[in-house]
């Protein structure tokens, strides 16, 4: 079945965002996931790069020579290439810092205060600019200056220590720390210029890939601190509800099933299991129940999976209205019947890129394509150059 592709007969209207002019001193996921949502919503977005390019066109070749990261969060931007070692290229970008309302950085710590682009001193200089700084860590605190990558702040903030199976470590497979620090950052940003059209100044958004992390981590955290117990990591179950995870029907299809309340579990113990007195055992008569007896609960729901193929299960399902979702690989999702892609022009070639998650009256049809590196470097020297100032 094809993926649904976003209707390409909609007429073109104005986006939110349009003349908006957003400065993108980035690198790699976070802020470059920041600015594309503002590139999608109409925001001109000038990335600096620099002479070799942001590192993360190197990740990969996997679109037609093109790094899949590069594709999915540069799209719709424009590229100049700058050496900001250089007092000419230093003083063509805080030229065009002068006319943006939006500054975002990622850059190593204290890097832009050393070139003179603090973010203090910019909104000094101009009261208008909402400038917003992507860390690892923070401005404050004794790891402020700690190297921050995906990975190591998916450590250092627990988020391993519940994430994978029992055995082991588990990665969450993608870089959730950057995205949700990105994510953070498009939401700060689009609540400051609203600020703006209320106070007329700019401000200060600041977030870090911990702080992120720390908040996707606010359930453990509590259940840690004030439970007393933290969960533990339970690969495809759900620490604190049961029954809820993967089963495998015969035909070697895996399938979680979810069970939130009673009314459902007794639906399911009907319908599914075939079993309409098992919540009268009081191994089985409500969820702490189930979770202390969770080996013998997922036991009988195990055993009765393994007699069904995946359309005999799912049949069962359906009549007791029990949430499931199978257990699908990438060519799944690739083929997926709710799948919604969005055309991309790379290099002359027609890509389907998942569409944003959101849906508006205003999206456009297809994404706009990523730049080649200092594809706008000309036009842009031009434009902001010495003889444009003042």
């Amino acid at each position: 079945m094809q993926d649904i592709e976003v209707n390409s007969a909609q007429p073109q209207q104005p986006r939110p965002l349009n003349g908006t002019l957003v400065v993108a001193l980035e690198q790699a996921v976070a802020a470059p996931l920041c600015t594309s949502r503002l590139a999608d919503a109409g925001a001109r977005v000038i990335k600096i790069e620099r002479a070799e390019g942001d590192f993360a066109r190197g990740y990969d070749r996997a679109v037609h020579g093109e790094s899949s990261y590069w594709v999915w969060i540069n799209r719709g931007k424009q590229s100049i290439a700058l050496d900001l070692k250089h007092a000419s290229d230093l003083a063509l970008l805080k030229r065009i810092i002068a006319k943006a309302d939006v500054f975002v950085q990622n850059l190593a710590p204290q890097a832009t205060e050393r070139l003179g682009l603090g973010s203090a001193s910019l909104r000094k200089l101009h009261p208008q600019l909402i400038t917003c700084d992507i860390t690892g860590y923070g401005s404050e605190g004794d790891l402020k200056n700690l190297k921050a990558y995906d990975l190591l702040v998916q450590a250092e903030s627990g988020l391993v220590s519940i994430n994978g199976a029992a055995s082991e470590w588990g990665r969450v497979g993608v870089s959730v720390c950057d995205i949700t620090a990105g994510m953070n950052a498009h939401i700060g940003i689009l609540q400051a210029l609203l600020q703006r059209g209320i106070t007329g100044k700019g401000s200060a958004v600041e977030v870090s890939l911990f702080g992120s992390a720390a908040d996707l981590m606010t359930v453990p955290y509590l259940q840690a601190r004030y439970g007393q117990k933290a969960p533990e990591r339970v690969g495809l179950n759900h620490p604190s509800i049961a029954p809820y995870g993967a089963f495998q029907c015969a035909d070697g299809c895996a399938i979680v099933i979810s069970i939130q309340n009673e009314r459902e579990w007794a639906s399911f113990c009907e319908h599914f299991l075939h079993m309409p007195d098992l919540p009268s055992d009081p191994r089985c008569a409500h969820n702490a129940a189930r979770v202390a007896n969770r080996a013998h609960v997922d036991g009988l729901v195990a055993a009765v999976f393994a007699t069904l193929n995946t359309a005999d299960a799912m049949a069962r399902l359906n009549a007791g209205q029990t949430a499931y979702g199978r257990v699908n690989g990438l060519q799944e999702l690739i083929a997926h019947p709710q799948l919604r892609t969005r055309s991309m022009d790379v290099h002359g070639q027609t890509v389907q890129i998942p569409a944003s998650p959101w849906s508006t009256e205003w999206e456009p049809s297809s994404f706009d394509s990523a730049p080649d590196l200092n594809a706008d470097g000309a036009s842009i020297r031009t434009e902001f150059g010495l003889e444009n100032c003042g």
